[in-house]
């Protein structure tokens, strides 16, 4: 694609036969001259020689169109309007996208067939390394070509306008016109496309003079709630004095002289009046601020059943749980699960973005324990092409951008190496990411759960984990009880039983169920749902019987609740216990540290005195 640069000089007729060495005409722009060059040394180019257009199939035009269907959207109305604004007859208004692809086009019935001769429609690919130095313009065809970039809002191309005239009578004058026109008609475009983008944040529009809010030389401000800045438009900067790369990702509070609260109690669903606002440096501005749109969550109580969500939650405590890690996830708080292995965490985690308000954007889970060290950094942040040896050449977005918007939720943190703890902890204040090979950041707007079977806070003792990065993800810990100490044993079977059998009718006798209660699980639920889809694979008639399970059911003791113990010290011991786990809120981990023993001994001395949590 050519440069955006470039785009906005491409209203001059671009012919080879002017000379690279031509001080006037377009070869006397150092940009064009460059391109040209490139043309013939890097890209192979021969300036005489006539092509056929190159272009793209039906299947992957439609991937290209797809990737843009919003700034389609956006965009062909203005389209419809530009072609109507230059006369209609003698004109091509093509979208291409930032690959030089041509996704949307505008064009009168009568002269449709002499633009496509030209090249001009559909799936046409204009890149620069193809059809050498354009604007998306033309240096093959006798046309005159006036085209200007569209920008997102984070800075990057992400489509070009173009307006193509068969007209060659049209002076200096009209191509000047015709440039000016094209120009604003993609700025509206990237105006009303920041709009629609940046719905789901706060939205600062603001300017020296009140009265150009609302007009097209409005400055644009995209933050969080957390006032964390996530998108500028080009007119933002220029009025804050500022480079994007600095100022996405920085705090609102580091540019303007207001208090975050102060200026959210501002915050209107539509645009209200103004009011003054200042920069740090004094510069006196005026603004409105839009709040979110955001999705409507009903109380938990008008929810549909927990199930619902893909979980058992009849457990008190782990439906306790659930509701208060989606409070504060919805707060953008950090939610840290621990529990054994096989307890469900990443279920449980995914379980918390089905019921966010963030259900339909990305939910990315990584295993911090089964990517090997080598490979979890490039996993995590990402890279650029040829980063390294073995790297795919076009690059690798990392689950970080790949959860941009949505949720991450990173298992089994606590064997992530502490090299990359301090690259992550780094991301998370800072909301933006560097990939491997880049050296510009990318901001970021994740919800974080994390999970560990570990022990975090002895690790943090022991110096195997960062002690920031441990209160950094713990905003708010959920303990997953093991399937042997849950109250809902009886349902959790009937639901797993139910998810297992996919719609079969299946039946377990008495013997078959109570085997299965009783039984330890010490690979929870995990172990649970192999067993029970191996004995409903094995069912003869969905019919589970008692010695279809202990012909599955691996040699493990069975949970066994005994009563009591009479003697003084076993009474001692079980009073000692309760005392803990009552000091320690029955947080295990924590009870099971102050006591000197481990998390299974503990486990097995509450089955021993018939210790549970009312």
């Amino acid at each position: 694609m050519t440069s955006p640069h470039i785009a906005r000089h491409a209203h001059q007729v671009l012919s080879f036969g002017e000379g690279l060495d031509a001080t006037h005409g377009p070869a006397a722009d150092p940009a064009i001259a460059r391109s040209w060059r490139r043309c013939l040394d890097q890209h192979r180019l021969d300036p005489s020689s006539a092509r056929a257009t190159c272009v793209v199939e039906q299947t992957r035009l439609r991937e290209h169109r797809e990737h843009l269907e919003q700034v389609i959207g956006v965009a062909h109305w203005q389209m419809n309007s530009l072609h109507q604004q230059l006369g209609g007859g003698g004109h091509a208004i093509l979208l291409t996208d930032a690959r030089g692809v041509v996704i949307d086009s505008v064009s009168s019935e009568a002269e449709r067939t002499e633009f496509q001769r030209a090249g001009l429609w559909l799936g046409a690919v204009w890149d620069e390394a193809v059809e050498g130095t354009n604007g998306v313009g033309m240096c093959h065809a006798t046309l005159t070509c006036s085209a200007s970039p569209v920008f997102d809002p984070q800075g990057e191309l992400l489509a070009v306008l173009n307006v193509s005239s068969a007209r060659e009578e049209l002076s200096h004058q009209q191509r000047f016109h015709t440039m000016a026109l094209t120009n604003l008609s993609a700025k509206l475009i990237e105006s009303c496309f920041f709009l629609q983008h940046c719905e789901g944040a706060y939205l600062l529009r603001f300017h020296a003079q009140p009265e150009y809010i609302g007009l097209l030389s409005e400055g644009l401000l995209a933050f969080d709630g957390g006032g964390r800045i996530s998108a500028a438009n080009d007119t933002a900067l220029g009025l804050l004095g500022a480079r994007r790369n600095a100022l996405l990702g920085m705090s609102l509070e580091q540019v303007l002289d207001i208090r975050l609260d102060e200026l959210l109690q501002r915050a209107t669903p539509q645009p209200g009046t103004c009011w003054p606002l200042r920069t740090l440096d004094g510069q006196l501005l005026h603004g409105q601020l839009r709040g979110p749109k955001m999705r409507v969550i009903p109380a938990w109580g008008k929810r549909a059943d927990p199930q619902t969500a893909g979980l058992c939650l009849e457990d008190p405590s782990l439906r306790s749980g659930f509701q208060r890690a989606l409070k504060v996830m919805e707060r953008d708080v950090p939610v840290l699960l621990h529990g054994e292995t096989g307890t469900g965490k990443e279920a449980f985690a995914a379980a918390l973005h089905r019921a966010s308000s963030r259900a339909q954007e990305p939910f990315v889970a990584l295993n911090c324990a089964a990517i090997p060290e080598t490979l979890i950094e490039s996993e995590l942040f990402g890279y650029r092409g040829g980063s390294f040896t073995g790297a795919r050449k076009e690059g690798m977005a990392g689950k970080l951008q790949q959860a941009n918007g949505g949720i991450l939720f990173l298992d089994e943190i606590g064997d992530m190496p502490l090299a990359l703890q301090t690259r992550l902890l780094r991301v998370l204040e800072e909301r933006q990411v560097v990939p491997l090979g880049a050296v510009v950041p990318t901001p970021l707007d994740v919800r974080l759960i994390s999970a560990s079977h570990r022990d975090l806070q002895g690790l943090v003792a022991e110096g195997r984990f960062r002690e920031d990065l441990f209160y950094r993800l713990n905003g708010l810990t959920v303990e997953l009880s093991p399937v042997r100490a849950r109250s809902d044993r009886d349902a959790l079977l009937d639901h797993l039983t139910e998810k297992e059998a996919r719609g079969e009718a299946v039946q377990l006798d008495a013997r078959a169920r109570q085997l299965l209660l009783s039984y330890d699980w010490p690979g929870n639920v995990r172990q649970m749902r192999n067993v029970l889809r191996t004995l409903i694979a094995l069912a003869e008639n969905g019919f589970i019987g008692g010695a279809d399970v202990e012909a599955v059911l691996p040699a493990y003791p069975p949970l066994t609740m005994h009563e009591p113990a009479q003697d003084p010290l076993g009474q001692a011991e079980r009073d000692a216990l309760l005392a803990v786990l009552d000091a320690r809120q029955w947080h295990v981990s924590r009870t099971a540290q102050q006591l000197g023993i481990s998390r299974n001994t503990l486990y097995r001395k509450l089955r021993k005195y018939g210790i549970t949590r009312s």
